[in-house]
């Protein structure tokens, strides 16, 4: 992430999108010609991995760029993508693996990576603002000053210095990384979940496909919606409450494990899901200037990222512990909604914190407008007149 945010800023987003693309295609074309496991943390994991982030993050950067009235809905259109391979990249994997085997399927997979090259080359370079763009050097330099100058540039790009600054981007980073603990635990756990309790294979996998699927639709009406106006500056709370939701409906999945209560889950779960997606980089605009979101996305992404790896495995453990599935959604719901009520109630007092602060610095500015000024008690007639006043007009 934060490297991203480094070749952002140097390079822009156009260049740095067609570098994730080609990273991702020779890290997946890379894997057709391993012959172990730890080859394929190499190619598989690290280098489509690392093009991967490149490409996405640069590309949702490029998009608060590119709008500004219709920002919220082209984040969600954007998001749309995710939904679209979530329901038909397993498919399309499986089809592969059975008819060409592992090795032609990474190749294949190299192939429609590489296709992140042609999305960025046709990407249209934004142009920088003259205050933005990187000043010459000074000739003479102080003893010690290039040390702080290099701390300056790591804070500047690894985002610290917003994180300490900034309190809604510092909530709002903390809740989301929160989140990721239990955020993708039904996603991992829901087939093996379905299975275990006698539905057939096929009907299991079916799940996935139907969330991604209604989430193709969802997310962009999100996206309209929390576009307008009345929802300027308050569309983390739609967040926290899309989250809410999120947490509340894994509580669905213990009532019952029948085929036709997964499917109603899946259906709340999916409209959920498309307020989460629709909105977790939209509003991440809106707390953070544009000028440093690339940064702030970086310290971001490394943050949920390291939940996002911990929170699936932990669950697993206690799920072999207890040999109860129903610890996966207790632990999702906890933490999904957990961070729901953080994020909102934090926003909230934070708004009202701001409210009277700003009432303070007005009476400090104004003083006489809250003080009660002395009324004369004389007759109007025996008041002394202000002197007149001749207007001279030239014609």
């Amino acid at each position: 992430g934060p490297l991203c945010s480094i070749l952002v800023k140097r390079f822009g987003c156009r260049f740095v999108v067609m570098l994730g693309g080609l990273l991702s295609g020779l890290g997946m074309v890379s894997s057709s010609f391993c012959k172990s496991i730890s080859q394929l943390y190499l190619t598989a994991s690290l280098i489509t991995g690392l093009g991967s982030c490149f490409s996405f993050q640069a590309g949702v950067t490029a998009l608060g760029y590119y709008f500004v009235r219709w920002q919220t809905l082209a984040n969600a259109v954007a998001s749309t993508g995710v939904s679209l391979g979530f329901t038909l990249w397993p498919l399309l994997s499986q089809y592969l693996l059975d008819e060409m085997g592992w090795r032609n399927t990474f190749l294949i997979f190299g192939g429609i990576l590489l296709n992140c090259c042609v999305c960025g080359a046709i990407m249209r370079p934004i142009q920088l603002a003259p205050e933005s763009l990187p000043q010459p050097a000074k000739p003479e330099e102080e003893p010690g000053s290039r040390a702080e100058e290099a701390q300056l540039m790591l804070q500047k790009y690894l985002a610290f210095d917003i994180f300490c600054q900034n309190k809604g981007y510092q909530i709002y980073t903390i809740g989301v990384t929160w989140m990721m603990m239990g955020f993708a635990l039904p996603h991992v756990y829901l087939v093996p979940y379905a299975i275990h309790n006698g539905v057939e294979e096929h009907k299991a996998a079916l799940l996935i496909s139907i969330i991604g699927f209604i989430n193709i639709f969802i997310r962009p009406l999100t996206g309209l919606l929390s576009g307008h106006r009345v929802f300027t500056g308050r569309r983390i709370y739609l967040f926290s409450l899309a989250v809410l939701l999120c947490g509340l409906s894994n509580l669905i999945c213990v009532i019952s494990a029948e085929f036709s209560v997964l499917i109603l889950y899946c259906v709340i779960l999916s409209i959920a899901m498309s307020g989460v997606g629709a909105l977790i980089f939209q509003v991440l605009m809106d707390v953070v200037d544009m000028d440093r979101f690339s940064s702030a996305l970086g310290l971001f992404t490394v943050l949920q990222s390291i939940t996002l790896l911990i929170g699936p495995p932990l669950t697993g453990l206690l799920v072999d512990i207890t040999s109860d599935f129903h610890y996966v959604f207790y632990n999702s719901s906890f933490f999904l909604i957990s961070a729901a009520l953080f994020m909102g109630l934090s926003f909230c007092a934070l708004e009202k914190k701001t409210k009277l602060r700003k009432a303070s610095k007005a009476r400090l500015d104004n003083p006489s407008r809250y003080q009660y000024s002395e009324t004369s008690t004389e007759p109007k007639a025996e008041r002394q007149s202000p002197p007149a006043v001749e207007y001279i007009t030239s014609i």
